[in-house]
């Protein structure tokens, strides 16, 4: 039993997982160089470097690519051989080629100045019939893709934070032809600011008669009563200023206008809201027009790209060990 126990301890467990980088980033543009990096645990015999779906691989580490082209774009991956066990594949590393197409428009709705806890739209647009869109911050590890939509593509921000604010480019290309963008849309800058809220005080309410008048009715009958006392002592006289009337009378006039104030707002409100519901169901019932336009429209042609006669990535062809192979590797 502790013989079996030993063997069982000297094992090898499973290889962990590489990872799969490209530098300074994966989006390249065209004529740019990159280099693909795969990294692993120390002491790797051998590095395998894939090309998906076009069976080319490269049994090294690093593979740098002098200047971009159109057919350095696609899915790459790579894996290490350490005795005779292989390791688990990486994550896919999409190679992207930028600058094929010309560049979209990138906008903010309604501006890129928006306050903090607000939203915002960024919209993407092209004058071609591409159907899928991008968008990238500065800064950020890889693009947002937009759905589905011809010409245009929006991109909501729900409840900016400060986070949100940087720079933002959009890119725009084709589903047939998924690592082949467009260049860069000219740099937004979205601004995000605090919360503006004024903490100005409440104008005061204006003295009304019906609040004012008791006290003046007051004053006045007390001085009548001093002035009549030493003939009608008895007699109680109360003098109310000219054209005030009585002070229910008064009370009723206003309540009268408030009412009458009041209804006029609410029809006018009402007509308001009558318009905006007309205008959003013909708006609603008019044909998109935009999606009829984008069958017509053609995508630009792909730019002349020149068939290298070597191997992609510069090794000798013989199919030696740090070379090009095209055929599937061995797992």
């Amino acid at each position: 039993m502790g013989e079996a126990w030993v063997q069982d301890a000297e094992e090898p467990g499973p290889l962990p997982k590489p990872s799969l980088q490209a530098q300074p980033s994966p989006l390249v543009p065209l004529k740019k160089p990159v280099t693909i990096r795969c990294l692993g645990p120390p002491g790797v015999d051998v590095y395998r470097l894939e090309k998906l779906r076009t069976g080319e691989y490269m049994d090294q580490a690093i593979h740098v690519i002098p200047a971009m082209r159109t057919d350095d774009a696609g899915r790459y991956r790579c894996s290490y051989q350490n005795g005779t066990l292989w390791s688990p594949p990486s994550e896919q590393l999409e190679l992207i080629a930028t600058g094929v197409f010309s560049k979209p428009s990138l906008s903010a709705q309604p501006s890129p100045a928006v306050s903090s806890g607000g939203d915002v739209t960024l919209q993407c647009q092209s004058q071609y019939g591409f159907d899928q869109f991008a968008l990238h911050k500065e800064g950020d590890t890889g693009p947002y893709k937009g759905p589905e939509r011809w010409y245009r593509a929006d991109f909501p921000i729900v409840t900016v934070t400060a986070a949100h604010s940087g720079t933002y480019r959009c890119y725009s290309y084709s589903s047939g032809s998924p690592y082949l963008w467009s260049a860069p849309s000219n740099p937004l800058e979205l601004v995000v600011t605090g919360t503006s809220v004024t903490s100005g005080r409440l104008p005061k309410k204006p003295p009304s008669s019906i609040t004012e008048f008791p006290e003046a009715s007051r004053k006045l009958n007390i001085s009548l009563r001093n002035k009549v006392s030493t003939t009608k002592p008895s007699r109680n006289i109360t003098v109310f200023p000219d054209g005030s009337g009585t002070p229910a009378g008064l009370a009723h006039q206003n309540y009268t206008k408030g009412n009458l104030v009041r209804i006029c707002l609410g029809a006018v409100i009402l007509i308001l809201l009558v318009g905006l519901l007309a205008e959003d169901w013909h708006s609603r019932r008019k044909p998109p027009m935009r999606w009829v336009r984008a069958v017509h429209r053609p995508l630009p042609p792909l730019p002349q790209t020149q068939k290298s006669r070597g191997c992609q990535d510069g090794g000798r062809p013989d199919g030696q060990k740090h070379g090009c192979h095209h055929q599937n590797p061995k797992a």
